[in-house]
C-alpha cells in the first residue's frame, strides 16, 4: 500500500505494529534517514538496540547470506515489546528475499523496514511493497517539512505552545536550512527554552539558527546598509575564504537595496512595503530593514543602486581589475555614503 501526502508524515510517526513491513525510500539520502530514525523511535521505542528488539542487516550483508533476514523476523526476543528488523541500503536485487520474509510474516514476528534510496516506478521494492496486502510504502519526497511536522518536532523537543510569528519563522528556516541542519535547530530551541515559561520569539530563533553562507553574506550586506564599517573588514575576508563569488555577492547586494528602495516607497511606509515584498518579510527582519530604509531615504537608496549596478557590469565586463577588490571597494564606498534620511 503506498501513502500520500499527508499521510506519510502521519504514518511514520505512528507505524502500525501488525503490519508486516515499511518501506521508506527517497532522492535525498538525510531526509530518508531522518524519517527512517522517527519511524523507527516510534515502533520499538528507545532501547531496542540494547534489548535486541532491533537488528540492523545491510544490504550488501543481506545478497550474501539470504536467510538471514527470515531468520531476523521470526527470531524470539529475551525482552517484551515490539521487535523490528531494519534492512538498510536495500536495492532491487533485494526485492524477492523481501518478499519472500513478508510472505511468511506472522502476527508477533519483527516488523519488516527497509531503508532504500532513489526507485523507479518501474522498481521491483516499490511494487512489492505498494502492490502488498498490507505493507505499506513511504517515499520521501525533497521538500521542506510542514506545519504539522514541525510542531511535533517542538513539542518532541519540550515546547508545547509557539506563537504564529515564532512558527512563520521557523517554517521559513526549515526551507533555508538542510534538513538534518533544522532538526538540529529544533533541538537546540527545545534545550534553550528548558525551563523558560516565556512564549519562543523570532529573535530567539534569529539567534539559535546556524550561520549559513547565505547568512553571512545577508550579515555583511547589514554591516554596509548600517554604516558599521568596523564590523566590515572580519565578515569580507571569511566570506571571500568561503570562496563566495563577487557577483554572488553584488546580486545579494542589489536585491538587499532594491527592497529598501522599494520600502522606502511605499505610501503606507516601509513597514507595508516590506510586508508587500514576494517573498514578504517578517519579524525582526523587517524591522531592520525597516529601519535601514528611514535611515537612506529615497535619493540615496537610487544612488546606492546605481553604483551597485555599474559594478556589476565591471565584474561582467573583460575588466582586469581583480573582481574582490572592485566588489570590496563599492561596498566600503556605500558603507561610509552619507544617508538621505539623517
Amino acid at each position: 500500500m503506498n501513502l500520500k501526502g499527508a499521510e506519510i508524515a502521519r504514518y511514520l510517526a505512528r507505524p502500525d505494529p501488525t503490519r508486516p513491513g515499511l518501506l521508506i525510500w527517497g532522492q535525498e539520502a538525510m531526509r530518508v534517514a531522518l524519517k527512517r530514525q522517527e519511524a523507527m523511535a516510534a515502533l520499538v521505542g528507545p532501547g531496542a538496540e540494547e534489548e535486541m528488539r532491533l537488528a540492523r542487516i545491510a544490504g550488501a550483508e543481506l545478497r550474501r547470506d539470504p536467510a538471514q533476514l527470515l531468520d531476523a523476523v521470526k527470531a524470539v526476543g529475551f525482552f517484551p515489546g515490539q521487535r523490528a528488523v531494519l534492512v538498510e541500503d536495500a536495492t532491487d536485487g533485494l526485492a524477492e528475499i523481501v518478499g519472500t520474509a513478508l510472505e511468511e510474516w506472522e502476527p508477533g514476528d519483527a516488523v519488516i523496514v527497509v531503508q532504500a534510496g532513489a526507485l523507479t516506478k518501474a522498481s521491483a521494492l516499490r511494487k512489492l511493497f505498494e502492490g502488498h496486502r498490507a505493507a505499506m510504502a513511504a517515499p520521501i519526497y525533497d521538500e521542506p517539512p510542514g506545519e504539522a511536522e514541525i510542531e511535533r518536532w517542538l513539542s518532541d523537543a519540550g515546547l508545547r505552545e509557539v506563537p504564529r510569528d515564532a512558527m512563520r519563522e521557523l517554517t521559513l528556516l526549515s526551507r533555508a536550512l538542510d534538513p538534518g541542519d533544522f532538526r538540529q535547530t529544533v533541538e537546540k530551541i527545545g534545550l534553550y527554552k528548558h525551563g523558560d515559561p516565556a512564549p519562543l520569539t523570532p529573535a530567539e530563533i534569529a539567534a539559535l539558527a546556524p550561520m549559513t553562507v547565505e547568512g553571512e553574506v545577508d550579515a555583511l550586506i547589514d554591516v554596509v546598509a548600517e554604516g558599521r564599517t568596523r564590523e566590515f573588514g572580519v565578515l569580507m575576508r571569511r566570506i571571500e575564504a568561503q570562496g563566495t563569488a563577487p557577483v554572488t555577492l553584488c546580486i545579494a547586494a542589489l536585491r538587499h537595496f532594491r527592497a529598501l528602495h522599494a520600502a522606502a516607497a511605499d505610501p503606507g511606509g516601509a513597514q507595508a512595503g516590506l510586508a508587500r515584498l514576494r517573498p514578504p518579510v517578517f519579524g525582526p527582519r523587517r524591522d531592520r530593514m525597516a529601519r535601514q530604509a528611514q535611515d537612506w531615504g529615497m535619493r540615496a537608496l537610487e544612488d546606492a543602486i546605481h553604483a551597485l549596478l555599474e559594478t556589476d557590469l565591471t565584474l561582467r565586463s573583460s575588466s582586469r581589475a581583480p573582481a574582490m577588490a572592485v566588489m570590496e571597494r563599492a561596498l566600503i564606498r556605500l558603507a561610509m555614503q552619507p544617508r538621505g534620511g539623517r
